[in-house]
């Protein structure tokens, strides 16, 4: 699919008049060969693609961090549940990339 087939991103119907910011996902996640797809798959079928994606296996878990931009909090949050609710993942952590950076200011 090229860029002129491609479908617009999805607006979030539950949260349309909210500031949309870059989140930053942090999970644990058993080392198998298919965690990663997995994961990744919860935006593809979005068609969301993320600003980057840092993967480190540590014996048997992957430590994985995944940077999306022009979501809003809620939709970032549905999306960190159904993440939690992949029997692969252990934990799921959730971060407001433009609060942090502006704490840090």
């Amino acid at each position: 699919m090229n860029a002129l087939e491609r479908p617009l991103p999805r607006s979030d119907a539950w949260a349309a008049n909210a500031s949309h910011s870059t989140v930053c996902y942090q999970l644990q996640a058993e080392a198998e060969p298919d965690t990663l797809c997995r994961v990744l798959n919860l935006f593809a079928l979005q068609f969301l693609t993320p600003h980057s994606v840092q993967v480190c296996q540590q014996d048997d878990w992957l430590d994985i961090e995944v940077a999306i931009g022009g979501l809003s909090w809620h939709r970032a949050e549905v999306i960190a549940q159904k993440m939690r609710n992949l029997v692969c993942v252990a934990q799921v952590s959730l971060e407001n990339r433009a609060r942090a950076e502006l704490a840090v200011v």
